[in-house]
């Protein structure tokens, strides 16, 4: 699936462009309005993003656009301005949700998905599997063996990222910028305790183990012979 994003910021922007890829989309990135409002109207995208205050028009305007051409996909607003007014004006003009800055990925990766699921773009089912362990993404649901497993928010999409990158080794930089949405910080150890609680839930009473710890280089999940 496609996704324009429209954002002036270039770290925004960047950040945005690299975690919807790394979930599976392909991503239009521009960082202006003009240029924004060109490639909806002239190429297939299944959802856009749109920053509200921009160079050249503003995201309102881009929205307008968008919507007197008779384009129905789903549109999402950004915006470091959190007053009613400005949500019931992005609403009234077609938008479909709208999330303020600062916000966790997380959040948005969520809201995409369920803009997507919302417009039928989605399969009402995803599943990412690694031997006998299954990850529903729609449902939000863990198991192996055909058993249950609870997790939390943060072990859930911890575990999400391991799987989507099955046999790659990720540094503990990555996983904090695309779980937690922070900067690494070598004195923390937040990672390594989560690692940890996973490795509880989902290798412990089972086998083969998935989750495995590269010295000096980070984490990665794969099956192994």
């Amino acid at each position: 699936m496609k996704i324009l994003v429209v954002e002036d910021e270039p770290k925004t922007g960047t950040y945005l462009k690299q975690g919807l890829v790394e979930a599976g989309f392909v991503v239009d990135l521009v960082a202006n309005g003009l240029d924004g409002l060109h490639l909806a109207l002239t190429e297939a995208h299944d959802l856009a993003i749109l920053d509200v205050m921009l160079p050249g028009i503003d995201g309102w305007q881009v929205l307008q656009g968008i919507r007197r051409a008779g384009k129905e996909m789903p549109v999402l607003f950004l915006t470091a301005r959190d007053q009613v007014e400005d949500r019931v004006k992005g609403l009234e003009l077609g938008a479909d949700d709208y999330l303020v800055k600062p916000f966790a990925f997380s959040e948005l990766l969520a809201r995409v998905r369920g803009l997507l699921r919302r417009g039928g773009k989605v399969k009402e089912s995803e599943y990412l599997r690694a031997a006998d362990l299954e990850l529903d993404l729609m449902r939000r649901r863990v198991s192996r063996s055909g058993k249950r497993i609870d997790l939390t928010a943060k072990e859930f999409a911890l575990l999400e990222l391991l799987l989507r990158r099955q046999g790659e080794v990720l540094p503990r930089s990555l996983i904090a910028s695309q779980v937690w949405d922070m900067n690494f910080d070598s004195d923390t150890n937040v990672i390594e305790v989560a690692i940890k609680r996973l490795r509880i839930k989902i290798d412990e009473a089972f086998e083969p183990k998935l989750i495995r710890t590269v010295r000096g280089m980070g984490y990665v999940l794969e099956v192994t012979d």
